[in-house]
């Protein structure tokens, strides 16, 4: 038992800059007690006390912010950081090595009994406030990055961002965009940030084009009607017959 705590506490130092000391770590660290009082619950659960174990899953709740039923199965050297808000339900399995940061939910897409929460192997890190719904299977080492909405399998070294969750990157840089705090960085090869980051530049491009033609038209005598005249609001008119 007391291998396995200084186990968790040097997983705490190994990815936590911020942590300072063990008294630290094992006073202060929500992430920590929640998965120690996981570990109570669970075996409570496997020992048939239902009831038992959910009440200790509940004081953990309270305790941490951090709910986890105690049926999910979590293997050796999970890292839960910061924490509030994290949800893992009843049939989701966490493999070892794996890191979720706050905000996140393993949940199920059904009310049917069952398998119906993800599955992550190991070595998986979630960013803050990615949702992973459904009994789907996020692969060993993959990583998916903050607010993704994931409902698919994600295999195993790949990067997921977005919502719908979208593979990015390739073979050789299988953490292109991945960002544990935000939604995604200015590296990302993803096709949608990608087409709306050159709409945007071609948009600014057309509006300088535009001024300079206006400032030319002036020079040279021509007055152009400015927006708002009778035939603007004929031509607005028009066009909203027409979808109509």
């Amino acid at each position: 038992m007391f291998a396995r705590l200084r186990e968790d506490i040097g997983v705490v130092f190994e990815r936590d800059p911020a942590a300072r000391t063990t008294w630290e770590v094992l006073t202060c660290y929500p992430g920590l007690h929640a998965v120690l009082m996981h570990r109570l619950a669970h075996a409570l659960w496997n020992t048939n006390l239902k009831w038992l174990a959910r009440f200790v899953s509940h004081l953990g709740r309270w305790l941490t912010g951090i709910e986890i039923h105690p049926g999910a199965t979590i293997g050796r050297r999970f890292f839960i950081d910061h924490g509030m808000g994290v949800v893992i339900g009843e049939t989701s399995e966490i493999g070892e090595d794996c890191t979720l940061y706050h905000g996140v939910t393993l949940g199920g897409t059904t009310w049917n009994k069952g398998k119906r929460h993800p599955t992550l192997e190991s070595s998986v890190v979630v960013g803050a406030g990615a949702k992973i719904l459904g009994p789907i299977t996020i692969g060993s080492g993959a990583k998916i990055g903050s607010n993704a909405v994931v409902v698919k399998d994600v295999p195993a070294g790949a990067t997921a961002v977005g919502i719908p969750a979208r593979l990015v990157g390739d073979a050789d840089s299988p953490a292109a965009g991945f960002a544990a705090y935000a939604v995604s960085r200015g590296d990302v090869d993803d096709p949608v940030v990608r087409a709306v980051h050159q709409l945007i530049d071609h948009s600014s491009h057309a509006d300088k084009r535009i001024d300079a033609i206006i400032a030319a038209l002036k020079r040279g005598g021509i007055e152009i009607e400015p927006p708002g005249t009778e035939s603007d609001r004929f031509d607005a008119n028009y066009l909203n017959r027409i979808v109509d």
